[in-house]
């Protein structure tokens, strides 16, 4: 599916940001149109959900070597969401045993940013999305390209990591601006602090923890956006499950309806992104 989505097609929720006050839009990937009644989990004595630990902000060790990250949280919530809190519990391992430990019956569920694909596809079930990866345009504080950005690209020059999906996403979907190719992430980054690019067009997640970071050093904020494609970026994360648990997953779905609804999903946003993506 071929889509571009800017972040006003969604439902934003704002929300007070932690500390400060300050009003932060996230979005909700959940379509809330949907009801769904409470499902019933009572004849599982076990819901183990498996994980990894080396995909920060989502999964990590802290600095006690506790299980954390984002989807850490997520499953807490959604245990609660579903009262199986003392049935519940999460496991790491490394990512490529994941699938053969479900396989096997010693997980129920896998969060770990697991790919949706016509492979996975084949062998998993899955939640609805929770998550989108969305892309973004970096720019310097003060030569910012207002929106629409389409018409604001005219005549500029936009830096991409060359060979990725987002070159090839700039393309397709901004034709007429003039694309310089770097060959990693880092070199585009300094061409935009250094004013040799007007902008560098990349995955937002990781630009966020970029724009708090000391290498920023404070150059550089997000400009318009943020845009979604299933055909260039993926359908986002959600949680696998065995593909014959399709109660599982359903269950997964309606608990975080519950959680976007009570505006606990924003809060994780907030939590984990300094520097909204979204």
């Amino acid at each position: 599916m071929n889509l571009l989505l800017p972040l006003i097609c969604l439902l934003l929720l704002p929300l007070a940001g932690v500390g400060n006050a300050q009003t932060v839009a996230t979005p909700n990937f959940y379509d809330q149109r949907q009801r769904m009644t409470k499902p019933d989990l009572g004849g599982r004595q076990r819901i183990r959900f498996l994980t990894t630990t080396d995909y920060p902000p989502f999964n990590f060790l802290d600095q006690r070597a506790r299980l954390a990250g984002f989807n850490v949280d997520l499953v807490r919530a959604i245990c609660e969401e579903l009262d199986i809190q003392s049935r519940c519990q999460i496991e790491a391992m490394p990512f490529g045993d994941l699938v053969d430990a479900l396989k096997s019956g010693e997980g129920e569920a896998i969060v770990a940013g697991m790919a949706m694909t016509p492979a996975t596809r084949a062998s998993l079930a899955f939640s609805e999305p929770y998550l989108r990866y969305p892309a973004r345009f970096v720019t310097r504080k003060d030569r910012p390209l207002p929106s629409p950005i389409a018409e604001a690209l005219a005549g500029k020059t936009v830096a991409v990591e060359e060979g990725s999906a987002h070159a090839a996403m700039l393309g397709a979907f901004f034709p007429d601006v003039t694309r310089q190719n770097f060959a990693t992430r880092a070199e585009a980054l300094a061409a935009v602090k250094e004013s040799r690019v007007d902008a560098f067009f990349s995955d937002g997640v990781s630009l966020s923890f970029w724009l708090e970071s000391d290498a920023a050093e404070a150059c550089c904020v997000f400009s318009d956006g943020p845009f979604f494609s299933d055909r260039y970026l993926g359908e986002g994360l959600a949680i696998a499950v065995a593909p014959n648990d399709t109660t599982l997953a359903r269950s997964i779905d309606y608990a975080i309806g519950q959680i976007v609804q009570k505006q606990r999903f924003s809060e994780l946003l907030l939590r984990y992104f300094p520097v909204s993506p979204f």
